[in-house]
């Protein structure tokens, strides 16, 4: 992405900057605490990456996991990010519950593995949104999925039922 249409992706969600205008408390503090964090934190030294993009999602990834503190998540390439952001979980090939893990937009069949092995505790995060808006729209439409978060880059999806039904855009 070149240095021109991110500072457009920038300019138009500028408005949507640091939880103004949500209403529920958790959702407000998720943004401003988790997604919109900018205090430094103990492993940011160490997770540098080559490009902006790589190093903003790993601090977010990173982020999440100090966050949602998951036992176990499937093996991907953000592994290093993940583990950084807590030490006690292990990483498998085959999960049976999903508490935090990361999918790419692309891959349907696995969305729709991840999706069985859902529950309302567990958080998604859809990578590369941007990329097919259609299929992220069929995602946070799903009758199974409760919250969403659209960072433009990437979308975080809640399976929590006892609020109402949200998408929020977030200038990340």
């Amino acid at each position: 992405m070149n240095h021109l249409s991110r500072w457009l992706v920038w300019l138009s969600r500028i408005h949507k900057c640091r939880g103004f205008g949500i209403q529920s408390p958790t959702d407000y503090a998720f943004v401003r605490y988790v997604v919109n964090e900018h205090w430094p934190y103990y492993a940011y030294a160490e997770l540098k990456a080559a490009d902006w993009l790589t190093q903003k999602l790993g601090r977010l990834y990173f982020r999440l996991a100090n966050w949602r503190q998951p036992s176990m998540m499937l093996i991907d390439n953000w592994q290093t990010y993940w583990h950084a952001g807590c030490h006690k979980t292990q990483f498998l090939h085959e999960l049976s519950q999903v508490e935090l893990t990361r999918v790419d937009i692309t891959d349907v069949a696995a969305w729709d593995s991840v999706l069985s092995k859902c529950n309302e505790h567990s958080v998604v995060v859809v990578e590369g949104i941007y990329k097919d808006w259609q299929r992220w729209d069929d995602i946070r439409l799903a009758d199974t999925v409760g919250t969403t978060f659209d960072l433009y880059y990437c979308g975080i999806v809640f399976f929590e039922h006892n609020k109402y039904k949200h998408n929020y855009i977030i200038n990340f």
